[in-house]
C-alpha cells in the first residue's frame, strides 16, 4: 500500500465521524431543527394554550353576566313585591280612616234625622247639629277660610265680582258668597267672595 492510500484511509474515518449539520437555511433561524424535532410543534402549544386561556375567560365572563342577571331578577321581583305590599297598606289605611270618619258622622246624621221629626221651630237643632258636623270635621283637620274684612289672598280666595266702596281699602273681601276651607294647611276648597274696589 502506498503512502497516499494510508492518507486516504486515515482520513475517511475522521469525515464519517463528523457531526450532522442542521438541516435548513442560515438565513432564517426559524427554519433550522435538529434531527427528529417537528417543526412548529412549540408554536401550536402556545396557539393552544392561549385559547384555553381565552376560553376560561369567555367562561368565567358568562358566569358573572349570569350571577348580575340572576341578582337583577331577584331585586326586580322584590322591588315589585314592596310596591304592591305599599299599595295594600295605603288602602287599608284610606279604608280604615273612611270608616272612623263615618263613624264620628253618624251621630251628625242622627241629629239631623231628630230635627226634622220635630214639630216647630228646629233653627236651633240644625244649628246645635252644624256645629257638632264643624267639630268632627275640625278634629281630621278641616278648618274654614277666614274671608269677610280680611285681605283678597288668591290663594285662598275667588273673587266673583268687585264693588266700589268708599269705606275699606282696595281689595279688602266685604262679603263672602260660599265659604272655602283648607284641610290640614293645605286649600281644598277657595272661599268665593266679593272684593272692595276704589270708586
Amino acid at each position: 500500500m502506498s503512502g497516499e492510500e494510508n492518507k486516504r484511509d486515515s482520513e475517511e474515518p475522521e469525515a464519517s465521524g463528523q457531526i450532522e449539520e442542521a438541516q435548513g437555511s442560515p438565513e432564517d433561524p426559524a427554519s433550522l431543527t435538529q434531527p427528529g424535532e417537528d417543526p412548529g410543534t412549540a408554536e401550536d402549544a402556545e396557539e393552544v394554550s392561549e385559547e384555553e386561556e381565552l376560553a376560561e375567560e369567555l367562561e368565567a365572563v358568562r358566569r358573572e353576566r349570569d350571577e348580575y342577571l340572576e341578582a337583577l331578577r331577584r331585586l326586580k321581583a322584590e322591588f315589585e313585591n314592596a310596591r304592591k305590599r305599599q299599595q295594600r297598606e295605603r288602602s287599608r289605611i284610606l279604608e280604615t280612616a273612611s270608616e272612623r270618619l263615618v263613624m264620628e258622622l253618624l251621630p251628625v246624621l242622627d241629629n239631623l234625622d231628630r230635627a226634622l221629626e220635630a214639630e216647630g221651630d228646629i233653627r236651633e237643632g240644625v244649628r246645635a247639629t252644624r256645629d257638632q258636623l264643624a267639630d268632627v270635621l275640625g278634629r281630621e283637620g278641616l278648618l274654614p277660610v277666614a274671608s269677610d274684612g280680611q285681605p283678597f289672598d288668591p290663594n285662598v280666595h275667588e273673587a266673583v265680582m268687585g264693588q266700589p266702596s268708599e269705606e275699606h281699602e282696595e281689595g279688602t273681601i266685604l262679603e263672602t258668597f260660599q265659604r272655602g276651607y283648607l284641610l290640614n294647611g293645605k286649600p281644598i276648597r277657595p272661599a268665593k267672595v266679593v272684593v272692595a274696589r276704589q270708586v
